[in-house]
């Protein structure tokens, strides 16, 4: 294990405010045989105050000359605003999401004030990082003028083999950090405060402020001529070199904290090409497209990558990615499912986008996608109503990418489970033809085969999850002869089977955005009788004017029919659950139509024997969008056809309580979860 030196030191001189800096030289030239071991290095430098768009000038203009073969390119900070990813954009966060490749959520800084210390445990610094590699014995060094910066790793005791605080004087900055080099550290973190400190005293416009970001670029060329120096002497010696700035400043110079875009903005520089820094050489994006582009976050793995270290998939906690990757993963985001049971995760894919991608929520697979995928659904089985935090990390080809979650989830409320007693047929409606989930108790197709009105479209009322498809009937698609609509052809008929003291029926149905076939003399949606007359022999459930649903039995003739209406509405163009209870024992029925707009409404009705000795109607199975007879709209031609979304079409041989009819609603689950 290597032992480890903490030096806290502060250097007079300078003054902090970037009109001067001395040259590092005399003594203190680089040796003709490099201290130190060969390999790769790293070397970070962090300038506050120094925006992407002054950087860009200060090259323009020749006042930048260290910075002019590095690859500069605009980037964002401050974590994605509106999410617990969001954080101030001052000082210390900046610094802090340099350090730990992470935002707030994980590394816990808050403020720019001396007691805050970052996370070690969930948010261990590239520091630590580069220790836990024993076997390359990493030398480790940070060199700062900002004081709030060393405290922060205050938590992390040993994981630095030299700290310096600087005091305020970038001159300290540039001697130290020439000397950590010279002395062959592998990872050196420094620190520059000239600029901003002129930023904010003078202006962005200001003398001040050109002068301090040429005197900080002269610095930096200080270090980078004795990294060349090390080259020379060791051409094994691979030194990556990311320059960069904690956030940006407003117009006025000022460090405000807020998430606008010129705060969020920053630049990474880079002495080496990096294949996933996108907008080399361009001004910064003026809207959100900004966080297309690389972040802060990705500073720390990139350094990592450099280093030889790339943790595995399971154990990747970092907010960024490497820059190296060949695939880049961009606008990570997660949101709360609209049922509040899921976790939306989005992402894009860019460089080789065309590489299989992995989902994990706290390092364990939960998903493995197609090539290209870029949204996945993570559903949350957790116990109980509450709020609950994940980390979901992606890998996709040679990258990868952590983020940090919270959900308030709702637990869905669960299908009854004696649903399943007394089912006697049922379709699931997800694919053509229907086929009853009761092996041959029932069929279900067109009313004639020439006339084929249906089709699959999505079940949007159904919860998020559990999804696929619905059955919608178009009775507008008719055969030569005026057929049209669908039929269920129960094998054993609960209307007139005499072992069948109760039955219920229940599905999911859908109007049109207007509900045009409520008009007329009214449209059956479901009956077993001819629909000329309520009147008729059989039972039918027909939609109305104002989208009013009419649950109607018949015994012919002159015998009173029994009819709920009145009472139960459609809101068109949305899913509702109706069901219809028939107790033909207790000579009453049920009638419940639950509405996502008009809530639960119910009604009930006592049934005469006539009634109920009827109710078997034409006795040649219930048609869908249709009547008894598949010839309502041809006889009928005020009656409007129009098409009717059907799903989850249930039959049970008894009668469905209040409180099961109200799971089917509520659960917005298939039957087909339910285990036989």
């Amino acid at each position: 294990m290597t032992t480890t030196l903490l030096v806290l030191a502060a250097c007079g001189g300078g003054g902090g405010n970037g009109a001067y800096f001395p040259p590092v030289g005399g003594g203190n030239q680089a040796p003709t045989v490099n201290q130190g071991k060969s390999g790769p290095k790293a070397l970070v430098v962090e300038v506050d105050g120094l925006t992407h768009a002054a950087l860009r000038d200060a090259i323009a203009q020749k006042k930048a000359a260290a910075l002019e073969a590095f690859q500069v390119a605009p980037a964002w900070t401050g974590g994605a605003n509106g999410t617990i990813s969001q954080q101030r954009t001052t000082d210390s966060q900046g610094w802090a999401t340099l350090i730990t490749g992470t935002w707030v959520a994980r590394h816990g800084v808050q403020w720019d004030t001396g007691d805050q210390r970052s996370d070690a445990k969930l948010a261990p610094s590239i520091f630590a990082i580069a220790k836990q590699n024993a076997a390359a014995g990493y030398k480790t060094a940070s060199v700062t003028a900002n004081p709030l910066y060393p405290a922060l790793l205050g938590n992390e005791p040993g994981t630095v083999d030299a700290a310096f605080d600087c005091a305020g004087s970038d001159a300290c900055v540039t001697e130290r950090t020439s000397k950590l080099i010279d002395a062959g550290q592998d990872l050196i973190v420094a620190q520059y405060g000239a600029p901003a400190i002129a930023a904010t005293a003078s202006g962005l416009k200001s003398d001040a402020y050109q002068r301090a970001i040429a005197d900080t670029s002269a610095a930096v060329g200080q270090l980078l001529a004795r990294i060349t120096q090390r080259k020379a002497n060791d051409a094994k010696e691979d030194w990556l070199v990311i320059v960069t700035t904690g956030h940006g400043l407003d117009a006025f110079g000022a460090s405000t904290g807020l998430q606008t875009l010129e705060n969020k903005t920053i630049f990474i520089a880079s002495n080496k090409p990096l294949a996933g820094l996108p907008g080399t050489g361009a001004a910064a994006p003026a809207d959100t497209t900004l966080l297309q582009l690389a972040s802060a976050a990705d500073i720390a793995p990139t350094v990592l990558r450099h280093l030889g270290i790339t943790p595995a998939a399971t154990a990747y906690g970092w907010n960024g990615m490497a820059l190296q990757g060949a695939a880049s993963i961009r606008e990570f985001a997660a949101k709360t499912g609209a049922d509040k049971d899921n976790i939306e995760l989005s992402w894009k894919l860019a460089g080789k986008a065309d590489v299989p991608v992995q989902v994990l929520r706290d390092g364990k697979l939960v998903a493995s996608l197609p090539a290209g995928s870029t949204t996945y659904a993570d559903y949350v089985d957790a116990t109980s109503d509450g709020s609950y935090r994940y980390v979901y990390t992606l890998a996709a080809g040679d990258t990868a990418l952590a983020l940090s979650a919270q959900i308030a989830f709702l637990k869905p409320v669960p299908l009854a489970p004696t649903l399943l007693n007394g089912l006697v047929n049922y379709y699931p409606l997800d694919t053509l033809p229907g086929v009853d989930a009761k092996a041959g108790a029932s069929t279900l197709a067109p009313w004639a085969a020439d006339a084929d009105g249906g089709s699959l479209v999505a079940d949007d009322g159904i919860r998020i999850r559990y999804r696929a498809k619905a059955l919608r009937v178009d009775s507008r698609i008719a055969n030569a002869g005026g057929t049209a609509g669908y039929r269920l052809m129960p094998t054993n008929d609960v209307t007139t089977d005499a072992a069948t003291t109760a039955f219920t029926i229940g599905f999911w149905v859908r109007m049109d955005s207007i509900c045009s076939q409520g008009v007329g003399n009214g449209s059956p949606i479901i009956g077993n009788k001819n629909y000329d007359s309520g009147a008729s022999e059989g039972i039918a459930i027909g939609l109305f004017g104002s989208c009013e649903l009419r649950f109607n039995t018949g015994a012919g003739g002159s015998t009173p029919r029994g009819e709920i209406k009145g009472i139960h509405y459609l809101s068109a163009g949305q899913w509702a659950y109706v069901a219809w209870v028939i107790d033909k024992a207790g000579q009453k029925m049920d009638a419940y139509a639950i509405d996502p707009v008009k809530g639960v409404q119910t009604g009930s009705l006592a049934l005469t024997p006539a009634l109920i000795a009827k109710l078997g109607g034409m006795k040649a199975g219930i048609g869908l969008n249709e009547d008894g007879t598949g010839l309502y709209y041809k006889r009928q031609a005020s009656s409007p056809r129009g098409a009717m979304d059907f799903n989850e079409f249930a039959i049970w041989n008894r009668a469905l309580t209040a409180d099961e009819v109200a799971s089917l609603y509520k659960a917005g689950a298939p039957l087909s979860t339910l285990t036989p």
